[in-house]
Formats: C-alpha cells, sequence, structure tokens
C-alpha cells in the first residue's frame, strides 16, 4: 500500500516539475514579447507637419520634422530635424527652434539637442539668435532652459555663457555663467 503513496506522489510530483519547466520557459518569452512591444513605434512619419492650437484658437505652436516616430506605451516621440515654431502672442512673431534630434514628452515638454539654434523672427527685436547643443522647453509656459554652452547673439554684440534659461512671453532671458560678450560686428 506505501508503495502506491509513494508511486502517486512521485507521478504527482514529475507532473508539477513538467509544468513548472513549461511555464517557467513561457513566460521570458512573454516578457520578450512585452519588451519588443516597447521597442516599436505605434506610428511612423516622413516629412511630418503639425499645428497645436491653444484654448482661444490661436495658433500656440507648429512643428515640422523630417522623420518622427511615436512611441505610446513610452510616453514619448522622437522627431529628425525638427523645426518649431512657437508662437507667443497673436500680434508677436514667432520664435523659431531647430535641431538634429528632438524627443517631445506627454507633460508639453520637448528637449532638442545637437546643433540647437533659436531664431527670433522679430527683426527688430534686441536677441536674434540662440545656439546650443542641448535645449529643454516647456511649450505651455514658454520657456527655455539649458545647462550646455550657448551664445546669444543680436545686432552688434555677441554673448558667450554656461546654462541659460528664457521666458518667452517676458522675452527675459538669463545665463547661468557669463562667459564673454562681445560688442561690434558680428558675423
Amino acid at each position: 500500500m506505501k508503495r502506491i503513496y509513494i508511486s502517486i506522489g512521485l507521478l504527482f510530483l514529475l507532473i508539477l516539475a513538467t509544468n513548472n519547466l513549461w511555464w517557467l520557459d513561457t513566460q521570458p518569452q512573454e516578457t520578450e514579447q512585452q519588451d519588443e512591444a516597447f521597442l516599436q513605434p505605434n506610428y511612423l512619419a516622413s516629412n511630418m507637419q503639425t499645428r497645436l492650437y491653444n484654448e482661444q484658437g490661436q495658433l500656440s505652436h507648429s512643428i515640422h520634422a523630417n522623420n518622427m516616430e511615436h512611441y505610446d506605451l513610452l510616453g514619448f516621440t522622437l522627431f529628425q530635424q525638427p523645426r518649431y515654431r512657437i508662437f507667443v502672442a497673436e500680434d508677436e512673431a514667432p520664435w523659431e527652434v531647430t535641431a538634429e534630434q528632438g524627443t517631445l514628452y506627454e507633460d508639453n515638454r520637448i528637449q532638442l539637442e545637437t546643433n540647437v539654434r533659436i531664431i527670433s523672427q522679430d527683426k527688430e527685436g534686441f536677441i536674434r539668435t540662440v545656439t546650443t547643443s542641448f535645449i529643454e522647453i516647456d511649450l505651455t509656459g514658454k520657456t527655455m532652459t539649458s545647462d550646455q554652452s550657448v551664445t546669444i547673439s543680436g545686432e552688434n554684440y555677441t554673448i558667450s555663457g554656461n546654462g541659460f534659461s528664457a521666458d518667452l512671453t517676458t522675452k527675459q532671458f538669463e545665463l547661468l555663467d557669463h562667459v564673454q560678450t562681445i560688442y561690434g560686428k558680428t558675423s
């Protein structure tokens, strides 16, 4: 009688071990498939153009990019060669921001990298261009920040520094660490 109980117990353990090994073997494949789903964009676009409007129906900003990849599960969109136009007020000229790469997050924050240029479309403005290698823009608050070296230029001057913050609505720019200012003709 003991042999029957032992045989049944061993058979039960064998079945349990076999099923457990099968379950452990399939779980990494499911995880790999989920990981691959995160890495695949939900949609792609080439030569993309988008215009976004505020609650009052005024143009808030427009985006053009050579290539765009949207990752819904990760919560961001990647751009190649993005060109943003940020409209501050209806009667004011916009700011144009270009870069090699950009990442737009769900909270309306964009990070631009490599050859970043911020160009004022206002030909009468004090600041004409800002160049840096990295910038973060809050599209809702219309603010910019960078901790990288920056060059600000206008008519007859160039200012160099490390890091800056800017409020496009009030047109206030602040250098975090001033390095050099050159007055006179700029190239």
